[in-house]
């Protein structure tokens, strides 16, 4: 029975906690952070076990890595000599922006299996879509056992690590980018009468629904978009408003501008 450790249970690392403990049992699961209050909440609410990194890295066979990548050398002189010690190699689960799959391996200096995740934030809710990708000494077996214990996150997908920074410009990126296009539909409606929190509510549920069926009826988004538009009706004339406005090159560039970001905070 594989033991599922969290250092680091931010928001993105408790995210995946929570997620993990909806498929897995709660005696499967251990936690640390230097938050000792924060461990003992999610502990209570979750009936998972606090314990000591030395524990939980001595007993873990997966290791999610929660925390900021510019403390990953500290975190790793403290984790090092720990793995070392190990007779069996636990994989590694990193989940830090820009940190490469043999760089997580160098900081480790042991034989470790490791995963590289980029998750986002509707992980939090069961919807994430989370990109993953790994080195040769995870077995088919290992990443069978970890898409099954974080089936509860959302959507996973293999992805090359050379592709990764690009696609999490996009999924990782991209709820900001629909949260703004959310209000800013809300925004829309305000301007014609209608109260904010029925706004609200349509404009979220619109892109949810939108999104679904997109999702399951497998077709272009062009052509559900044209079986939306009446000839001379209400939908192509706002299709047009947002043409003039450019609101595809705009989102491309938005996409691209968190791409080239990315790329230079690796430098």
């Amino acid at each position: 029975m594989n033991k599922f450790g969290f250092i680091g249970c931010g928001n993105m690392g408790g995210a995946l906690l929570r997620a993990v403990s909806k498929s897995v049992t709660a005696e499967q699961i251990m936690i640390f952070d230097p938050n000792t209050e924060k461990t003992a909440l999610l502990a209570s609410e979750l009936g998972v076990c606090s314990v000591e990194l030395k524990t939980l890295v001595a007993e873990c066979d997966y290791i999610f890595l929660g925390v900021k990548p510019q403390i990953f050398e500290l975190l790793f002189a403290d984790l090092r000599p720990m793995l070392q010690d190990r007779k069996n190699a636990p994989v590694l689960v990193s989940m830090a922006a820009g940190v490469s799959v043999a760089a997580v391996e160098k900081m480790a200096d042991c034989a470790c299996g490791v995963i590289r995740i980029m998750p986002n934030t509707p992980a939090s809710v069961g919807e994430g879509m989370i990109l993953y990708t790994h080195n040769a000494r995870v077995s088919d077996g290992q990443i069978q056992d970890f898409l099954a214990a974080m089936s509860a996150a959302g959507t996973l997908d293999w992805i090359p690590e050379d592709k990764i920074d690009a696609a999490s410009a996009l999924s990782g990126c991209g709820p900001a980018f629909v949260y703004l296009f959310a209000e800013a539909l809300a925004d829309g409606a305000v301007e014609c009468g209608l109260p904010r929190d029925k706004a609200m509510l349509y404009a979220a549920q619109t892109l949810k629904g939108a999104a679904e069926l997109l999702l399951q009826s497998g077709k272009h988004p062009g052509e559900l978009k044209d079986a939306v538009c009446s000839p001379g009706g209400t939908t192509i004339a706002g299709v047009h408003a947002l043409e003039v406005g450019g609101v595809r090159a705009t989102a491309m560039d938005a996409v691209t501008a968190a791409y080239e970001r990315t790329l230079e905070l690796k430098k």
